[in-house]
């Protein structure tokens, strides 16, 4: 068995794993390429259904191109898509681009808080309703315990201290010195009442195993991660205002595995583009203590 298929049945496994052993589940999805392979997974889990619902952080500064490709695949996959924001921060303004804010700041009122109160149900949530085409003000207020996320240990330096059943605390503080030891593929899924616990399936992939896949499953993703002609295109996606494209000519999904192939970016971060991680100490250790994806 070749190394992406071992992957891809690793994540299964652990998909299904976290369907059988919690009962609020969700999983998370940033629009990028990362989580975008995670639910081409979980579609193969479960057969082409998902049976949890997609959650999105919507911070109104997504590139647009990020938004609609989100509807679009929501639309023809059938997806149970909803989205949460920090409207009360939205509505007053206090927000980087505003000028009102720093980029830390910024990032943990629009992701983290808003992920917090989404997650918790003390929020509003939008579910997609595909006879309308819209979405529209979600009923279901019921916390979600269990989050799936597309983290993988080789992006940056905090993801690598991940389990693959990691738990954070009622108020989704995480404690990096107190994880469960996972030995010999023995995971531990029974914490304590309230304890809310992030499911990793893609920790042990590195940036080129997710490109090979897309290949090899041929995954649409977002044309911003290639050159449209500029020399440049995204590595990483986030909010336009805090994420900068890379120097890079490759056009298509072949191209940008043979860079990765030859080392160009061996000594480059690939969150380099995202201007919060250097705010955050080149890292993301502090916003992701606290609850950032």
């Amino acid at each position: 068995m070749d190394r992406l298929s071992q992957l891809e049945n690793l994540s299964i496994h652990l998909l299904r794993e976290a369907y059988a052993n919690f009962n609020n589940l969700c999983m998370l999805w940033s629009i990028g390429k990362d989580s975008t392979v995670l639910l081409w997974l979980a579609r193969k889990a479960f057969y082409g259904h998902i049976p949890f619902p997609m959650v999105h952080i919507d911070t109104h500064y997504k590139i647009p191109e990020m938004i609609e490709y989100r509807d679009r695949l929501a639309a023809q996959w059938k997806l149970p898509m909803v989205y949460g924001e920090n409207s009360d921060v939205l509505e007053s303004g206090m927000t980087f681009p505003e000028g009102k804010v720093d980029r830390i700041t910024c990032c943990s009122k629009l992701k983290a808080e808003a992920l917090k109160y989404t997650l918790n149900g003390e929020w509003t949530r939008y579910r997609f309703n595909h006879n309308k085409g819209d979405y529209e003000v979600d009923n279901d207020r019921e916390m979600f315990t269990g989050v799936i996320v597309g983290v993988r240990a080789d992006e940056e330096g905090s993801r690598s201290k991940e389990r693959y059943f990691s738990p954070r605390d009622k108020e989704n503080n995480w404690d990096v010195g107190d994880q469960p030891p996972e030995f010999w593929n023995q995971y531990k899924t029974d914490f304590a009442p309230g304890t809310h616990v992030r499911i990793h399936p893609l920790l042990d992939w590195t940036e080129l195993n997710i490109w090979e896949y897309i290949q090899r499953e041929n995954i649409p993703t977002v044309s911003l991660y290639y050159d449209q002609g500029t020399g440049k295109r995204y590595r990483s996606l986030g909010c336009a205002p805090c994420t900068n494209p890379v120097e890079s000519t490759a056009k298509n999904v072949e191209e940008i595995i043979e860079e990765l192939k030859t080392g160009k970016f061996a000594n480059i971060a690939e969150r380099s583009g995202r201007a919060q991680d250097n705010e955050d100490g080149g890292g993301l250790e502090t916003l992701r203590r606290d609850g950032y994806m």
